[in-house]
């Protein structure tokens, strides 16, 4: 019995080891080699942590623990990417998804030419260098005047005016008897010196040769002479009257030569690098809807009128037909095509010689000008192409840059990288053409930069306290402050035109916001007006062109504006120029604020970029969608009244 039970004991120990084992490798992990579903262990991931911050693409401020809506705009978070590229400061990576909300948009910085109209206003005027004045060149009295108004055509040798001079009686006698002494002594050296004495002094009287001639035959002098036209042309002045006594030198008539008028115009200050003397300039005239006229800018006026910030531009316009009356208002145009560092290309002009002075004369060669015998010049020392074309500039669209005023960044795509990654840059600008900007420094042929997207790529950085347009270095704890932007000392008066001029771009901006566009019109027109009334005569040298700077954006922004009639997308457009401008004038001129200025952000303004504008009122009124989106937009900073800001 006993050696039964104990075998029977062994087998059931035996069973219970068999079960466990066969129970352990069903149930156990296997180490190293193969899983129960014949992967590797190393192909075994563990599932996704869950994301445990999120943000809205539309404000990067928002971070919340939970997949939610965002509490400004009511858009879907999405997952917080980590913050990475801490080795470059001014890069910003985000997710597919996040560049897709975002609506970031990109080009490519390309080389091709740029045009640029430059449209100004002007005078038709008489060309001074065709205008003659009938002097009396003898005292005496006018007997007679055979024009007798102005506007009558006459032609070289008409007679003009008859005159009754007694010198003149003397001068005759002189003439007579030299004459009569010269037939009597014909080898008389003298007596032919005092002959021809006496015949010039008569024709420095204004006597023709003929004229003389018969005096010398006379038997008696007379005691009228008639006076001729030097020139062809319309008498434009009538000076004298029949009976009136004049002096050597006393105007009676003036004529001018109107087959070739002058055409004087107003060219604004940012304009002026586009013009070169040669230029074709197309223009209409009032009298003549539809039909164009052509002519070459002759001169541009070397100093700018300071209270209008324009330049008097005159152009050489041929009047065969006499259409073009002296005093007819015309508009006008010029088309620049600008090439690689700044010069025009001019087709018919590449290697060409004008003459400075004469520019409508033009030559394949060296040589003297035909007008006024002056030596002729190359086209290329006036600002065109030479015979070799000079290259098309380095242009990105004007969506790319933002500015600050003193500062332009651009932000460019990342090659390379896993994720959209983009980074700040700044760079150097040249004059804007149209939709574009020639880019000097700061970029290079093929990149991509951001043309759609790119304040909202700026806020994130700002939020997170690194480099972006308003700074150049970010604002973290770690980090060194930025120095502050410089202010300049102004008079009293000086401020407090300043601040007219905000409280004249808070009511533009209430205006567009309530879609009044001939309202908005005319504060932007008293902005530009109380800009242009400030006395900057006690600014010293560093400030004055500090607000030459200053003045000008302004000037910018209302001329946009106020370009087209009626036209609240352009006069939006001009606005937000004007908004961006004005930071930085506050802050360099802290101006006397009566009330505190609000700043706003919409950052669904122009096509999602985003914009900022400034207002009294604490309601939101937007003045770039008016009545459309009245209240879109947050409030972003306060401003209080008063200098010490």
């Amino acid at each position: 019995m006993k050696r039964s039970h104990l075998a029977a004991v062994v087998v059931a120990l035996i069973v219970v080891t068999l079960v466990a084992f066969w129970v352990g490798r069903r149930t156990a992990v296997p180490a190293e080699g193969t899983a129960g579903d014949g992967r590797t262990a190393a192909a075994v991931e563990p599932p996704p942590a869950a994301p445990s911050v999120w943000t809205c693409p539309m404000h990067p401020q928002v971070r919340l623990p939970s997949n939610e809506k965002c509490p400004i705009c009511g858009m879907d978070l999405v997952p917080l990417a980590e913050e990475t590229g801490h080795d470059h400061p001014r890069r910003l990576t985000m997710s597919e998804t996040g560049r897709a909300l975002a609506e970031v948009r990109t080009a490519s910085v390309e080389r091709r030419y740029v045009a640029h109209e430059v449209r100004m206003v002007g005078k038709v005027a008489l060309d001074e260098s065709r205008v003659k004045s009938i002097t009396a060149w003898i005292a005496g009295r006018l007997e007679r005047l055979f024009v007798d108004y102005t506007g009558v055509a006459v032609k070289k040798g008409d007679h003009m005016v008859v005159l009754y001079s007694p010198d003149l009686l003397t001068a005759q006698r002189e003439l007579q008897q030299a004459a009569e002494r010269a037939r009597q002594r014909p080898d008389d050296r003298f007596g032919r010196v005092a002959l021809q004495a006496a015949r010039e002094k008569l024709r420095l009287w204004g006597l023709t040769d003929p004229q003389v001639a018969e005096i010398e035959r006379a038997d008696e002098p007379q005691d009228h002479v008639t006076i001729y036209a030097p020139a062809g042309g319309i008498v434009v002045h009538k000076n004298g009257f029949e009976g009136m006594y004049v002096d050597v030198g006393t105007p009676i008539y003036t004529i001018a030569d109107l087959t070739r008028v002058w055409v004087h115009l107003d060219a604004y200050e940012s304009d002026v690098q586009w013009l070169r003397l040669g230029q074709t300039v197309e223009f209409e005239s009032e009298s003549y809807p539809g039909e164009r006229f052509e002519g070459r800018i002759a001169f541009v006026q070397p100093v700018l009128d300071e209270r209008s910030r324009s330049v008097k531009v005159r152009v050489n316009v041929p009047n065969d037909d006499g259409r073009l009356k002296p005093g007819m208002f015309v508009r006008a145009v010029v088309r620049s095509k600008l090439g690689e560092g700044g010069v025009v290309e001019e087709g018919y002009l590449a290697g060409k010689w004008v003459c400075p002075m004469h520019p409508e004369e033009v030559a394949d060669g060296p040589g003297d000008c035909p007008v006024c015998g002056m030596p002729i010049v190359t086209t290329e020392s006036l600002g065109y192409a030479g015979g070799a074309a000079s290259g098309p500039p380095l242009v990105v669209p004007a969506t790319a840059p933002l500015r600050t005023g003193t500062r332009a960044v651009v932000y460019v795509e990342v090659e390379g990288t896993d994720e959209p990654t983009y980074e700040g840059r700044e760079v150097v600008l040249g004059p804007r053409a149209g939709d574009d900007y020639v880019v000097k420094d700061g970029l290079a042929e093929g990149e991509r930069v951001v043309v759609e997207g790119n304040f909202k790529i700026d806020s994130a950085l700002q939020i997170r306290a690194r480099p972006s347009m308003m700074s150049e270095s970010g604002g973290g704890e770690e980090d060194d402050a930025p120095p502050p932007e410089r202010t300049y000392e102004a008079p009293v008066a000086f401020r407090a035109g300043l601040a007219e001029v905000v409280s004249l771009y808070a009511e533009a901006s209430e205006r567009l916001a309530a879609d009044d566009a001939s309202g908005a019109r005319m504060s932007l027109r008293a902005l530009d007006r109380a800009a242009a009334d400030l006395d900057a005569g006690a600014l010293d040298a560093e400030a004055l062109l500090a607000w030459e700077r200053d003045r000008e954006t302004i000037r910018a922004g209302v001329r946009e504006a106020t370009r087209g009639a009626g036209d609240l997308e352009r006069q939006r457009r001009g606005f937000l120029a004007l908004s961006e401008a004005l930071p930085g004038l506050l802050r360099r001129w802290r101006p006397s604020l009566e009330a505190p200025l609000r700043r706003f952000h919409c950052p669904m303004a122009f096509d999602d970029r985003g914009a900022d504008w400034f207002q009294l009122e604490e309601r939101i009124a937007n003045p770039y969608f008016g009545s459309a989106m009245l209240r879109c937009g947050e409030e972003v900073s306060v401003i209080p009244a008063g200098e010490e800001r």
